[in-house]
């Protein structure tokens, strides 16, 4: 049974259209009035990171693409052109919801609430002396005020900074004629200042932008001219990293040039104040090589997420999410130390509703255990002042064999990623680079522990980073275990990533660039070989991201085989659900909601025989091919249960669901008289510790 003859655009969703259409699913949640009204905040915020990215990565390329007249990169086959054009139009629409909801709706609950952001329009007095002392004391002296001509064009503008066009008139001290001038603020100030509580409402906090002090004050910045205008605008530029792995020598180096680089890459969008008259538009556009069709009004600061900064007052606990405390699995809640535990059970935790403590306590033991050899962990983003890091680091100092695989290429953390070689590498780490073109995005921790006179291996398997601020946001599973199996592959695995041999024979685990691949396929083709035996067959998969073409076609084959397939796809999804013919027996639903669903799970019926799989992997191309990931099986069987239950709430949930639909668009759930179902909320319950 072969897929049908369709056009690919009929077949998949482009991804960069899809990308969208997540972040439109992200602004849905700022605008949903039951959420608490700071976290609504957030989620405003995050639709501007986001966007950012996705002007930065996405958009760069697909501009790229138009140049030279080329299609998209993607196996739907869009001329790079036809989906810019649909991209802008729905970008424009989000980009107008943002402000609108922002002006309209929080700036005026916020402020009924206590938090106020103050217009110029309406300092009092005081506030107004107050702040020209805070402009002339505290920015002043880090601005550096600009005019043009030959000897001085327009400066170099850093990617995504805050920067003022001022129009001008009259003569400058030199008896020439001056009619623009610029101000860029060093990102050493603060974008979003607090007032003292002397000229706050009682109770309230006031907030005054930095955007708005510059502009009143602008004046005093040239002097013997008259300020005619000032327009805050913020320029976004091409953000990749281009490396030739076969001209690279010396990965860091070319790396660190490459980031410097970037902060200058190619324009490739405007943000502008909406009041800001045409000549001057029309001048930045001039001058960053952009045309109308890239550029953006802002009703309001032009870079939102400056104002996460408030989102977490602690003032107003009922304008946030409520407060929990996370649970421990009941193996680990125990004096016994973790070697002991995992000798006779593995364990499985869910952050964020479990702590991850049990992860960085598992590397602190192996650390600080004489017994202990060895300790071998992938570090692909770790945050600032990582106390993993800080054990590795004691963990070498003590003389233990420590090795570190760290991704140099993790996107955006590539700077702190050379940092944390650097650190490692001085304290007596074996740090190995990830490959390039094969980033390195397992989440492995192998410790080699002398017991009695045999060496036994106890690891840490993970769906998201070694990351203790993330692990209370993000949804991922953890598994610790002294499985005899399990710790001969991961010992195999981690001996190809360093020496660049072939890891062969491994009885658990599934890995890319190897075996990962072949392995779906053949699993979702299983499935639907059952399906055709007429048994009751079944595939549930929970990634962040589905668009590998082949996949989709076997799912797509599986289905109309009569396999009941069931996708949770958190981000960019490239199949078509629910197409007669094609997808009738497919779903994807989307889940948001207060953590980030970054989890992986495959879910085969096997003829009732169930196979369950945790991974680091999404079902992309990049990450099946072009990665180095891990994935690993639960064969224990109440850990099976409790993943299939998991599964199984996923799809239940009622509240933060948005359910695919074949054109592409998405649809939120409600409960509609039925049950509310929430199953990050019914998490909360199951997992996280008692109040």
């Amino acid at each position: 049974m072969d897929v049908p003859s369709l056009p690919p655009a009929d077949l998949y969703i482009n991804r960069e259209l899809s990308i969208l259409e997540f972040n439109k699913r992200v602004l849905a949640l700022a605008q949903d009035p039951s959420t608490p009204l700071l976290e609504r905040l957030r989620f405003l915020c995050i639709t501007s990171t986001n966007l950012d990215e996705f002007f930065e990565i996405r958009v760069a390329a697909l501009k790229q693409r138009m140049e030279i007249g080329a299609l998209t990169a993607g196996p739907e086959k869009m001329p790079a052109s036809q989906v810019f054009e649909i991209l802008r139009a729905r970008l424009l629409s989000v980009v107008e919801q943002q402000y609108r909801l922002l002006n309209d709706v929080m700036f005026p609950e916020l402020a009924e609430a206590g938090v106020r952001f103050l217009r110029s329009e309406n300092w009092t007095d005081e506030q107004q002396e107050w702040l020209r002392h805070y402009f002339r004391t505290q920015v002043v002296p880090v601005l550096t005020p600009l005019t043009f001509d030959p000897s001085r064009p327009f400066p170099r503008v850093l990617n995504k900074s805050l920067n003022f066009i001022v129009r001008l008139h009259g003569k400058d001290a030199y008896g020439r004629r001056r009619h623009r001038g610029m101000v860029q603020a060093p990102r050493s100030l603060p974008r979003i200042i607090e007032l003292p509580d002397h000229l706050s409402s009682p109770g309230c906090h006031d907030f005054v932008f930095l955007s708005s002090v510059i502009r009143m004050h602008v004046h005093e910045l040239f002097p013997g001219l008259k300020v005619e205008g000032c327009y805050q605008f913020r320029v976004t530029r091409n953000s990749n990293l281009y490396v030739d792995e076969e001209e690279v020598d010396d990965l860091v180096r070319t790396l660190e040039g490459e980031l410097e680089a970037s902060r200058y890459g190619a324009a490739v969008r405007l943000e502008v104040g909406h009041q800001c008259p045409t000549d001057l538009l029309e001048f930045l556009l001039d001058h960053f090589g952009l045309l109308e069709q890239d550029m953006y009004l802002a009703e309001g600061p032009v870079n939102l997420n400056r104002l996460v900064t408030v989102c977490d007052i602690d003032d107003y606990p009922d304008l946030l999410y409520p407060p929990f405390t996370q649970g421990t699995p009941e193996q680990l809640a125990t004096d016994e130390d973790i070697f002991s535990v995992l000798k006779k059970k593995n364990v499985l935790m869910f952050h964020p509703f479990q702590s991850f403590t049990p992860v960085i306590d598992f590397i602190k033991a192996a650390a600080v255990d004489d017994n202990v050899l060895a300790i071998k962990i992938t570090l692909y983003r770790t945050g600032a002042g990582s106390p993993i890091v800080d054990h590795l680091v004691a963990a070498a100092r003590s003389g233990k064999e420590v090795t570190v695989i760290i991704e140099l290429m993790a996107r955006f953390d590539e700077a702190a990623n050379i940092s944390l070689a650097s650190r490692l590498q001085e304290a007596g780490a074996h740090v190995v680079y990830g490959l390039v073109g094969y980033k390195t995005h397992a989440k492995m921790t192998l410790v080699v522990r002398r017991e009695q006179d045999r060496l036994v291996r106890y690891v840490h398997l993970g769906t998201g980073n070694y990351h203790h601020g993330t692990s209370r946001t993000y949804t991922d599973y953890g598994y610790l275990t002294g499985d005899i199996d399990i710790g001969e592959d991961v010992h195999k695995i981690f001996m190809q990533l360093t020496s660049l041999t072939e890891a062969r024979d491994l009885k658990q685990m599934l890995t890319s660039p190897f075996n990962l691949f072949d392995a779906v396929i053949a699993k979702i083709e299983r499935e639907a070989d059952h399906a055709r035996a007429g048994k009751e067959a079944r595939i549930i998969a929970k990634v962040n991201s589905l668009n590998e073409p082949n996949v989709v076609n076997a799912l797509y084959e599986a289905s109309q085989a009569g396999v009941k397939i069931d996708l949770i796809v958190r981000g960019i999804c490239a199949l078509r659900p629910g197409v007669l013919g094609l997808s009738d027996n497919i779903t994807v639903r989307s889940i948001l909601g207060r953590f980030l669903e970054h989890s992986r799970v495959y879910y085969f019926l096997n003829d009732g025989d169930e196979e369950i799989y945790c991974a680091s992997a999404d079902w992309m191309e990049r990450n099946l091919k072009r990665r180095n990931e891990s994935c690993f099986p639960v064969h224990q069987k109440s850990l099976k249960r409790q993943l299939k239950r998991d599964l199984d709430l996923y799809l239940a949930d009622n509240c933060n669901a948005w359910m695919l639909h074949g054109d592409g668009s998405y649809e939120r759930l409600a409960p509609d008289g039925e049950e509310p179902i929430s199953a990050q909320a019914t998490f909360l319950e199951l997992l996280a510790a008692p109040d």
